[in-house]
């Protein structure tokens, strides 16, 4: 039980430090409120899954030793934090149009799940999270079905702190706060994500020196 703990809070630790799924999880709850943030919010848990069973079968081990593999992931990946960056740029310059003022419906609902599982599972620096949080309460004679129950744990962790994100940012006084200065978040926002986007594609060409 206290390895589990101890996995848990490790994860929690890395999962709710500020990082490209949490800055736009608090933005989209910022901006369109707390039941797209929460399905957003899903997504990106989800995402998270995907590379817990990819670190749990020992994959991840596999695609930390394949460099040209992890290279053209970290490359996609950058490639879309710019993109994201470029999105929340455009929102900065013009707030009037900025995904706040469009109505949301049932496709839209669901293509921000799908956003949220394509963020996360495009950033292979997940892998890295889930196998350094497992470590923590995983020792060499520990069983499959332990291994197991320490990703079920991850897995739930994952999707409280995605919903915490969405509850507190999507509260009144911070969404009413967004409003006033949505443009220097967004423009905040943006510098982030453009940063995080240039450092990943930076590392995957450092790998190769």
């Amino acid at each position: 039980m206290l390895s589990l703990l101890s996995i848990g809070l490790a994860f929690f630790v890395i999962a709710v430090s500020p990082g490209p799924a949490t800055v736009s999880n608090a933005t989209v709850a910022m901006r369109l409120g707390r039941k797209t943030s929460l399905i957003y919010g899903a997504g990106l848990s989800t995402g998270l899954v995907f590379w817990g069973v990819i670190a749990a079968s020992g994959l991840g081990v596999v695609l930390q030793s394949s460099v040209y593999l992890l290279m053209a992931l970290k490359v996609f990946a950058g490639l879309y934090l710019i993109w994201l960056a470029f999105l929340s740029a455009k929102s900065a310059i013009h707030p009037d149009n900025n995904m706040g003022q469009v109505e949301i419906g049932t496709r839209s609902l669901m293509s921000w799940f799908i956003k949220g599982v394509f963020l996360n599972v495009s950033n292979p620096k997940t892998v890295i999270a889930w196998m350094a949080a497992l470590s923590v309460g995983l020792g060499a004679n520990d069983s499959t079905a332990f291994l197991v129950l320490g990703v079920f744990v991850c897995v739930l962790v994952g999707f409280f702190t995605n919903a915490l994100y969405s509850i507190v940012f999507s509260l009144n006084g911070v969404m009413n706060g967004y409003k006033k200065a949505s443009r220097w978040i967004d423009a905040s926002v943006s510098g982030l994500f453009a940063l995080a986007g240039i450092g990943l594609i930076r590392s995957a060409f450092i790998k190769q020196v």
